[in-house]
């Protein structure tokens, strides 16, 4: 590796792997030997597969969270991944005109919530896509048969998706289309009755399934569980933590010689098994081709057939992407019998995705509420003055740039943070209602601070749920007239559709973050697609981060590993042989080293590791990290008073607290000063050691000091993201536990983000251009 200053690499141990735990054996061909969700096990985001827990994406990185789905992303989905999936027409496939591809995705995006109406006043299909020939026909066919009303989208199943409580729309602006329902977050687990559980463990124990799975069974399929696992005992793959493998051994146990490979049932449960297992790596929509392959791979021998009844099942949508090739064969006879020599560029051929509804409805909810946000909001304001006031030319172009636009996205560093907290200040001296969300409470009272007003920002889960921010209107938007998200990379497609629907038309939204951070825990990639479809003006700023730590990280997100000058010890490289010794190192420099050289106490000391299983995760820190700082016997469901931890009250958010007592009501936490009470039942899942974390469950916070651990087996981890994540969450130091040897330099120069396939990008390219005149 490039060292860093006086230090240099030390030789590679022979550690043990460090990668997510193995999955738990299972017979593929007796019962099904289902292990109970193990919230700490999952697998990869951001860069590769690794092992997650709460708080961490599940999509581009080496780690993931969501807590109750830990135990079902032990690896990536197989033969599934977007980064692989190899773009093409299928057969002779030709795409509809503009209008009719439109009209297409607007009916599907009605389906789920309207099909029970629409089955007895259905004329027929939309006359959309009449040149298809071969899979992409029939898979649009499919799709077809479900708006119709020939197949039922529900008799997967078992209830619709919940609607979303509506709020009077205003009137859209002329020439835009009517805004549609915002998309739905995925349900939380429903409450079920003790009969219900009980007959749910019933089913389980004859099929030879742990009878730990009941609750989340009932929580995910209701109360009608057991029934619609004993007809249809696949349904048992949507229960997070469960495998194909387990799900299959449950069948046969209870349905016997009655079931194969190719059950329809089966087919489409691992359908929408591996698009939900590409969603936890931050896919909103696969190629058709990948997901034939991965069925293919699982013993199914007819794929494509399998995937027509996953979709006239309405397990999931198609969609097509790029040019229509028949069109291009024609303009390329045309270009030719015009003898110029010339030969017409070729555009893309016809790419046939595959989505969940869900994420589907999201990010057409999304494009089109960024479409209203960008017409709707009054461009010529006069905001010269307050930015002539402005405190750095960054500053003032952010300014002037947000008055003349109802969406602007912002990039940079963590010292660009200065530049819209300048923006909300100059609009509240304008009188303007305007507020500033973060990913997390830190990142909340850092932006306060530099706005000089401790009401001018909240946190993002606040501000959406009404506990914090200026509340609704009559009409139930949000009372304001300039929202700033930072942190925008955290940002998910279901979350970001969510917020943009609450902004009222005329309100101005801000994205503003850094593209060089780990992505959003949940799918989609938001503020990555708005940058590069160029669908509204961007600043980028010209504000670099100041210190070692800011050249380090700088460097690292051009992809070069830097040797920078650190007179004050604020980067130190630690050099070990093996994980043994980087976990006592690790604890000598949290404990010890920092406090006496920094005066900063171990409470201010972050460790952030690649994952969480093996001999140098954040399990084995956290244990070592807890004897050295906090010894007991952990009497408290393996919490002491006192212990740093981790709280994940939903799925992708990680909120740093500290245990204070538990009691019959469950577990009290102390997060920012907060009190948190987290009941027993939801302990196990929600609540970990926070002493040592991963990169995702990091990002968007800072401390006084890191402690970035690298041991030699964390190598398959590491992507530029990544490294430059954990690196700059230190504010004053920063210390390198290093025994990857040129792992790291290879990561940070050739190893970038892991693609995530999505259609948001697309969607916000077929808007049409806001008139800055308007």
């Amino acid at each position: 590796m490039t060292a860093l200053p006086g230090e240099t690499p030390g030789t590679v141990g022979t550690d043990t792997p460090q990668g997510a735990e193995p999955p738990a054996a299972t017979d593929a061909e007796g019962p099904a030997h289902a292990e109970a969700p193990d919230t700490e096990e999952s697998g990869g985001s951001e860069e590769s597969g690794g092992a997650r827990e709460p708080g961490e994406p599940a999509a581009d990185g080496s780690e993931v969270d969501t807590p109750a789905a830990d135990a079902a992303a032990g690896d990536a989905p197989d033969g599934a991944e977007a980064g692989d999936a190899t773009a093409g027409a299928e057969g002779d496939a030709a795409a509809a005109v503009l209008s009719e591809a439109q009209a297409e995705l607007a009916a599907q995006r009605e389906l789920r919530e309207r099909i029970a109406k629409r089955k007895a006043e259905k004329d027929g299909p939309v006359a959309a896509g009449t040149k298809l020939s071969g899979t992409a026909a029939d898979l649009l066919a499919a799709v077809r048969a479900v708006e119709s009303g020939e197949k039922a989208g529900t008799e997967f199943f078992d209830s619709p998706a919940a609607a979303p409580a509506p709020r009077r729309p205003a009137p859209a602006p002329a020439g835009q289309p009517p805004r549609p329902a915002p998309a739905t977050t995925a349900p939380a687990d429903r409450a079920a009755s003790p009969e219900a559980m009980d007959a749910v463990r019933a089913v389980l124990t004859e099929g030879g399934a742990p009878e730990a799975l009941a609750r989340p069974a009932t929580g995910t399929l209701g109360e009608q569980a057991a029934e619609l696992l004993r007809a249809d005992p696949w349904q048992l793959l949507a229960v997070p933590g469960v495998r194909p493998e387990q799900a299959d051994g449950f069948a046969r146990a209870l349905l016997g010689a009655a079931c194969g490979p190719d059950d329809g049932r089966r087919t489409s449960a691992l359908v929408g098994w591996l698009l939900e297992r590409a969603a936890l790596q931050g896919h909103t929509a696969l190629d058709a081709e990948a997901v034939r392959a991965a069925l293919a791979e699982r013993s199914v021998s007819d794929p494509e057939e399998a995937v027509r009844n996953a979709v006239e099942e309405g397990v999931v949508l198609v969609f097509q992407e790029g040019a229509d090739p028949t069109e291009l064969d024609a303009s390329d006879e045309d270009q030719e019998s015009e003898d110029t020599g010339e030969t017409a560029e070729a555009p893309e051929p016809v790419q046939v995705l595959l989505g969940l509804d869900r994420y589907a409805l999201a990010e057409e909810s999304l494009a089109d509420g960024l479409a209203r946000l960008m017409n709707a909001c009054e461009k010529g304001a006069d905001w010269a003055e307050a930015a002539a006031a402005a405190p750095s030319p960054s500053a003032a172009e952010l300014i002037r740039t947000a008055a003349a636009a109802g969406l602007v996205a912002h990039s940079g560093g963590e010292a660009a943070r200065a530049e819209p907290a300048a923006l909300i200040a100059a609009a509240r001296g304008l009188g303007l209602r305007a507020l500033g969300a973060t990913h997390s409470e830190d990142g909340r009272r850092r932006l306060a601070d530099a706005a000089g007003a401790p009401d001018a920002a909240v946190t993002l889960a606040g501000l959406l749920s009404g506990t914090e921010g200026p509340g609704r209107d009559e009409d139930g938007a949000l009372a304001l007239d300039l929202l700033v998200v930072l942190d925008a990379p955290q940002l998910d497609v279901e979350g970001a559709a969510v917020l943009v629907e609450a902004l009222a038309d005329g309100a101005r939204l801000v994205l503003s973050g850094d593209p060089g951070v780990l992505g959003s825990a949940g799918a989609g990639r938001v503020f990555a697609d708005v940058l590069a479809a160029r669908a509204c003006p961007q600043v980028v700023s010209r504000t670099p981060d100041p210190g070692p730590i800011g050249e380090l990280v700088s460097g690292i997100g051009i992809g070069e590993l830097l040797q920078v000058e650190a007179p004050g010890k604020e980067v130190v490289i630690v050099p070990v042989r093996d994980a043994g010794e980087a976990v006592h190192r690790t604890v000598q420099l949290v404990a010890d080293s920092v406090p006496r050289a920094f005066s900063i106490p171990a409470t201010d000391t972050q460790v952030i590791t690649v994952g969480h299983g093996g001999a140098a995760g954040t399990r084995v820190l956290n244990e070592a990290l807890k004897q050295r700082l906090n010894p007991g016997p952990g009497r408290f469901g393996g919490f002491d008073p006192g212990d740093r931890v981790i709280h994940v009250p939903a799925p992708g958010r990680a909120v740093p607290g500290v245990v204070r007592s538990a009691d019959a009501e469950g577990l009290h936490l102390e997060c920012a000063g907060v009190p948190v009470v987290v009941p027993q039942e939801q302990v196990e899942s929600a609540v970990r050691h926070g002493w040592a974390l991963s990169a995702h469950q990091a990002a968007g916070m800072r401390w006084p000091a890191a402690v970035v651990v690298l041991p030699g087996d964390a190598a398959a981890g590491l992507s530029r993201p990544w490294v430059y994540t954990a690196f700059g969450r230190g504010e004053l130091h920063l210390s390198v536990v290093h025994g990857v040897d040129q792992a790291l330099p290879h990561a940070v120069a050739q190893v970038p983000a892991q693609e995530r396939t999505t259609r948001l990008r697309p969607l916000l390219e077929a808007l049409p251009t806001p008139d800055a005149a308007s």
